[in-house]
């Protein structure tokens, strides 16, 4: 499916579809700002330090982060300015739209806490193996770790028996998650998420992906743009070491297409386990502002 078939079904599905009774989150009026800045050939450190000190839980979180043992700073930061300068504009801009994404879906966090840590920890293993990767852009990569499973809170909040199709969806072995969620309800998260990324104005990158971290045939689809490829079997490598890290018995799609993915990548088994010891103390530092 190229960039154009994609656009179209996820219009067809928006607003025709089974997703048009779903309540998708608008863009954020804080993230369109930052988007703007971020769209400048030099943002301003300041007015992205504006914009996070705007809301004061906003800016909380960030000065959270900033602070937490992942950076091990001698002195802590104490404004969204200070932040901003130690961690740099493009990281903060991942932060502030992770903080800007948990708060736009409605639903009782603790329901959910645990699904934003693993998609933080997902955000910072992706981060991590693009960081070991010749051109890719690691904050793309983080970015897409945190909306690669955003449609699971928004199917949640908004279509009727979800919770009991997710309950499915794990315990099943003779389909995968993705066809569990499409016998129930005609559409599945990677279809809601990347509406989501889409509505929400992300680059196309990150649309792509979205929508298809759950096929792996694209691998060896050349309509397909690499860097999306690339996204989507370094998604499944991270999903892997999270649920290394979290004691997730082995994942039905890592056993099924691991190898694919690796050696997509032109990476080993080895290099995959020496990244779950990397990966300990930046997963256990996780910090859901």
């Amino acid at each position: 499916m190229d960039a154009q078939a994609i656009n179209r079904e996820l219009d067809a599905a928006r607003y025709a579809g089974p997703v048009k009774d779903i309540v998708i989150p608008p863009c954020p009026q804080l993230l369109v700002q930052l988007q703007q800045e971020l769209a400048l050939a030099d943002p301003d450190p300041h007015r992205v330090a504006a914009i996070a000190g705007s809301d004061v839980a906003m800016a909380a979180g960030l000065i959270r982060v900033a602070n937490s043992s992942l950076y091990a700073r001698k002195e802590p930061v104490a404004s969204a300015a200070q932040a901003v300068a130690m961690l740099g504009v493009r990281p903060t801009a991942t932060l502030l739209t992770s903080f800007l994404l948990r708060n736009s879906i409605r639903i009782d966090p603790t329901l959910i806490e645990h699904f934003w840590e693993s998609s933080t920890r997902r955000s910072i293993a992706m981060a991590h193996i693009a960081g070991q990767m010749y051109g890719m852009d690691v904050e793309i990569a983080k970015t897409c770790g945190l909306f690669f499973h955003v449609g699971i809170p928004i199917m949640l909040q908004g279509v009727r028996g979800y919770s009991g199709t997710l309950v499915e969806a794990m315990a099943r072995q003779d389909r995968t998650f993705i066809e569990t969620e499409n016998a129930a309800h005609r559409t599945d998260h990677a279809v809601v998420g990347a509406i989501v990324a889409k509505t929400w104005r992300l680059p196309t990158v990150i649309v792509l992906a979205v929508r298809l971290h759950h096929d792996f045939s694209v691998l060896e689809d050349d309509t397909v743009p690499i860097a999306v490829r690339n996204l989507v079997a370094i998604a499944a490598i991270a999903d892997h070491l999270v649920a290394q890290h979290e004691a997730i018995e082995v994942q039905r799609e890592w056993q099924r297409y691991g190898e694919r993915c690796m050696a997509f990548l032109q990476i080993g088994p080895a290099e995959v386990e020496a990244w779950v010891d990397v990966l300990y103390h930046p997963f256990e530092s996780v910090v859901v502002t």
